[in-house]
């Protein structure tokens, strides 16, 4: 039985499956640490059955951190023609990897 989820985290939208592993924006818990994530929507692949929320069906997909780490630099650059204008510098958005266990 292939369940899909739709679930909400750090303000973006991800469309998961059990054994997935996906990176999202950094949550305050360590690595090994479950979490639960606001579900938006519910579907089964083989049935075609789906459950929509309004707005929410509650915490129904449940994950595993599996580690806290730093995504690839991104590089800002600033630039103003003719007038001798260059600024640089670089960001590291910190990432949790988390894999998911469960979808009720």
């Amino acid at each position: 039985m292939a369940k899909i989820a739709v679930i909400k985290t750090g303000g973006k939208q991800y469309k998961v499956k059990e054994g997935q592993v996906l990176s999202i924006e950094k949550l305050d818990a360590a690595a090994g640490d479950k979490v639960k994530f606001e579900t938006l929507l519910l579907a089964d692949s083989e049935t075609g059955e789906a459950t929509i929320g309004k707005p929410f069906l509650g915490e129904q997909v449940e994950g595993k951190i599996v580690s806290q780490t730093k995504d690839d630099k991104v590089m800002v650059i600033k630039f103003k023609n003719k007038i001798r204008y260059k600024r640089t510098a670089g960001h590291r958005q910190q990432i949790t990897k988390v894999e998911i266990t469960k979808i009720a």
